[in-house]
């Protein structure tokens, strides 16, 4: 990617430098945004991935030639043009029966229906300018005294009282009945799904981390749920590879579309060659 052009004195040596950046993204020459105008991240790689489809249609004389500097957002009958050309460029086979079975196989963890635990937490929150080092060792010796076996019984709900930053401290860090659907993915992920999760009652043996922050977790309670059989869910699964392998020749193609395009101002994954899912 060419190198784009920036503010500041020029010289490395000077504070300015760390402040340098470009003054207008583009593709091919064509300004993601106005000069003034201020984008965060998404928005900005949103803009630059819709303008190289803009621009890959325009080559394959879908759209007609653009010949402003600054970039346009599509209106409703181009989207669809754009649409089109995505629907017959981007293709992906359908997921086989082995496939499936094999998803099946290695995803039963999450395929388990009507599985709920019962939960109290102590939820230490991660905020701006909070010392995470500091923050981590008072929940590991929160966590190390709770998993003591003479604990008392009402330490868990005396500590969420007084460490959690989560409301449900004031009932002493009960959450309830909680499913995978209706938790955090992270605490989902540590509680549902790991080869380890259905490890048992009581203190979770580790903090798990989500973004809110850090929790100590404690089950009261376990609804096991049931495994459907293959053939109850085999639509469910196939649909799911399907979604899954067309994001990948999706995201693939516009990677193509990148590696062959002049990119300033921002960083967008590339690709020179045709890539194999």
């Amino acid at each position: 990617m060419s190198p784009s052009s920036t503010v500041g004195c020029g010289s490395s040596s000077c504070a300015c430098a760390d402040l340098a950046q470009p003054a207008v993204a583009s593709i091919n020459g064509i300004a993601l945004h106005e000069p003034d105008e201020v984008l965060d991240a998404q928005t900005l790689r949103e803009r630059a991935y819709t303008e190289l489809l803009i621009q890959e249609a325009v080559k394959q004389g879908l759209l007609p030639l653009y010949r402003g500097l600054v970039a346009l957002q599509p209106d409703e009958a181009q989207r669809q043009v754009i649409e089109t050309m995505l629907d017959q460029a981007v293709t992906s086979p359908d997921p086989t029966e082995e496939e499936c079975r094999r998803h099946y196989e290695a995803q039963k963890n999450r395929l388990i229906v009507g599985q709920a635990l019962h939960v109290r937490h102590i939820l230490f929150a991660v905020t701006p300018g909070v010392n995470v080092h500091a923050l981590s060792q008072r929940a590991e010796t929160a966590l190390l005294e709770l998993s003591r076996k003479d604990v008392p019984a009402g330490r868990f709900a005396q500590l969420a009282a007084e460490l959690s930053n989560c409301p449900s401290g004031a009932q002493g860090g009960d959450l309830g009945w909680v499913t995978p659907e209706a938790c955090a993915p992270e605490l989902a992920n540590e509680l549902f799904f790991q080869s380890d999760s259905r490890w048992g009652m009581g203190v979770h043996p580790r903090l798990v981390h989500t973004r809110f922050g850090l929790h100590i977790i404690e089950v009261l309670g376990r609804k096991k749920g049931q495994l459907p059989e293959f053939e109850q869910v085999r639509d469910q699964i196939a649909s799911r590879l399907a979604l899954q392998s067309r994001s990948t020749a999706l995201r693939q193609y516009m990677q193509l579309l990148v590696g062959q395009a002049k990119v300033e101002g921002i960083e967008l994954e590339g690709a020179d060659s045709p890539l194999v899912q």
